[in-house]
């Protein structure tokens, strides 16, 4: 899909508009710049393509959701074309501005109606990869799990796989972006089988899986660590180190404190930001006292600890 800018600016509309100040705006904008009113003018065809596609997700409440959520990048990368049109009634939208739909549609966009079609070649930051939530559409794509280590996650990575296609096995290099959790998938386009008939490619769908870590554990784009100290320490507070993917830090545990956050030590999102890590402070019971520590202690519940 590109780079486009802002859907609301593309509408002309605030980004709290209603859904009736969208149609409005929208309405407008398609008979100014229909290609039946501008017949052989690229730019209008250009303009009307970015007003449908904008009308296509901010008419639609949760694709809405998610534009407002992870803004145009992180949108583009959970929602292909093909995504962001399905459910989008163009023919009954141009009727009722006077024009017939599905022909001009099909000649744009380049397919008839927007259901059981092909998505363009799409492309994005990890190069020819897009991440994505949907199943394969087409008996000619194909599937692959693919499991990676917890860090390679983290950081990102370059994974070399063999899979098995209909004339046999291929080899392909795959970018693992960072940041990637359990159950996204990447999709590899032209990776899948052919068509006997037309000639067309299906695509290779990956799978991710990422492994445990022993230290770790991960929510969302935050990471969460334990760490045991003594009651003492619990008590007065203290610095203790904490493994973190950056390496090692030197942190602070404030008195009585049972969670301590370390602010952008967390896991890449597609939009640049990163998520944090928590401490998460266990207190360490001893089970054998000497007798020092006995008689201390017994002091201490004397004056009402």
């Amino acid at each position: 899909m590109g780079t486009k800018k802002d859907y609301y600016e593309i509408l002309g509309v605030l980004k709290t508009a209603s859904e009736d100040e969208m149609k409005k705006a929208y309405r407008k904008l398609a008979l100014k710049y229909h290609p039946d009113r501008n017949p052989g003018n690229k730019d209008a065809e250009e303009r009307f393509k970015l007003i449908n596609e904008a009308y296509a997700v901010l008419s639609d409440k949760e694709k809405r959701q998610q534009y407002d959520t992870y803004g145009m990048s992180g949108f583009q990368q959970r929602y292909s074309e093909e995504d962001i049109f399905r459910g989008f009634n163009v023919g009954d939208l141009f009727k009722d501005l006077g024009f017939g739909g599905g022909d001009i549609f099909s000649t744009i966009f380049g397919r008839q109606g927007t259901r059981g079609s092909r998505q363009r070649p799409q492309y994005n930051d990890f190069g020819d990869y897009i991440t994505r939530e949907q199943q394969p559409t087409t008996d000619l794509d194909l599937n692959y799990e693919l499991e990676i280590p917890f860090m390679d996650a983290i950081r990102g990575a370059e994974k070399r796989i063999t899979f098995a296609a209909q004339w046999g096995t291929e080899e392909v290099n795959v970018k693992i972006p960072k940041g990637i959790n359990t159950g996204k998938k990447l999709r590899l386009q032209g990776k899948g089988n052919k068509d006997p008939h037309t000639g067309r490619m299906g695509d290779l769908y990956i799978t991710i899986k990422v492994g445990e870590h022993p230290v770790f554990r991960r929510s969302g784009n935050d990471l969460y660590v334990t760490q045991k100290i003594r009651v003492t320490d619990a008590m007065l507070g203290t610095t203790i180190e904490v493994p973190s993917v950056d390496g090692s830090k030197q942190v602070k545990i404030p008195p009585g404190a049972k969670k301590v956050r370390l602010k952008g030590l967390g896991v890449p999102d597609l939009k640049g930001g990163k998520g944090d890590q928590y401490v998460e402070v266990e207190i360490e019971i001893p089970k054998r006292l000497t007798d020092r520590q006995k008689t201390l202690l017994e002091e201490l519940q004397r004056e009402g600890m």
